[in-house]
């Protein structure tokens, strides 16, 4: 775990019924390009670890004959259930409120684990070689995230793009300079390095593939203020009684920077890398 923080279960609260409309996509490719990779037929089961509101494991229902989600947060284990119901897959989903710690909790056998940009709010020694004994041999581990490295930019966009410096300036404002996660506070963010994790679990590998983003998205003020909600450190229990004035400045702020109220972005770049499960010690 982070040096001086300690989970706790405030860390997203409130935050799961602004996700679909906050959160910008994954790649579109996303689920093709894992189909090729790992080649999934229908059948198999997938647990993904720190689920959300089952964005990742929804998105990938048809490639497997089960998918189970694991989330510490009630609200996301409901947006996620209500999502499967929506999507007609609830028969093949199970969703369970737990930490990832709690694991395996008799949840059974795998053929595909996900981490979906979860992984480094975990005890993540523990965690990666407890969910490498649930993966069955030849079993996959898949850490999914956004492509950091790209530059994204609305040259050629209709609409401005979103004042990303000037909203982080206004949760400074109102929360303090560092970092909020749930009750405490992360002034050196949160942990990198997962490949040496993993690497010490026993995981062979990885693979990386890179599906790419970079469509046009158009973005309204209501997504902008869900995309601030749904981050962990403006969450909006941290305003406390501020939460109705926070939003009104942030509204104003979003207003002054686009006449329209409308915002031009480009979806990022998915980056994936698949480790195996590798040989049994000994």
């Amino acid at each position: 775990m982070v040096a001086d923080w300690e989970w706790d279960d405030t860390l997203f609260s409130g935050t799961a019924a602004y996700y679909e409309r906050g959160r910008l996509p994954y790649a579109p490719g996303l689920a093709d390009a894992l189909a090729e990779a790992l080649r999934l037929d229908g059948r198999g089961r997938l647990i993904d670890v720190g689920c959300g509101p089952g964005t990742i494991a929804l998105r990938l229902a048809h490639l497997f004959g089960e998918i189970v989600g694991v989330d510490p947060d009630g609200g996301m284990i409901a947006e996620a259930a209500r999502g499967a119901a929506d999507r007609g897959v609830a028969d093949k989903s199970r969703w369970v409120r737990a930490r990832a710690e709690a694991l395996p909790a008799g949840l059974g056998t795998f053929s595909v684990a996900v981490f979906g940009q979860s992984f480094h709010w975990m005890d993540r020694d523990p965690v990666a070689a407890t969910v490498r004994d649930m993966l069955r041999p030849g079993g996959a581990l898949v850490h999914i995230s956004d492509l950091k490295t790209e530059v994204r930019t609305v040259d050629g966009l209709p609409y401005p793009a979103v004042p990303c410096t000037a909203v982080d300036e206004l949760v400074r404002r109102y929360l303090g300079p560092v970092r909020r996660a749930g009750r405490g506070v992360l002034p050196r963010g949160t942990p990198g390095g997962e490949a040496e994790v993993f690497a010490r679990a026993g995981f062979t590998g990885p693979r990386r593939l890179v599906v790419p983003g970079g469509q046009a998205l158009e973005r309204s003020v209501d997504d902008v203020v869900a995309w601030v909600f749904s981050m962990s450190f403006s969450a909006p229990h941290l305003f406390g009684g501020r939460r109705d004035d926070f939003e009104a400045d942030l509204r104003r702020l979003l207003r002054e920077a686009s006449a329209s109220g409308r915002f031009s972005e480009r979806g990022p770049s998915t980056e994936v890398f698949v480790w195996g499960k590798g040989p049994s010690a000994g």
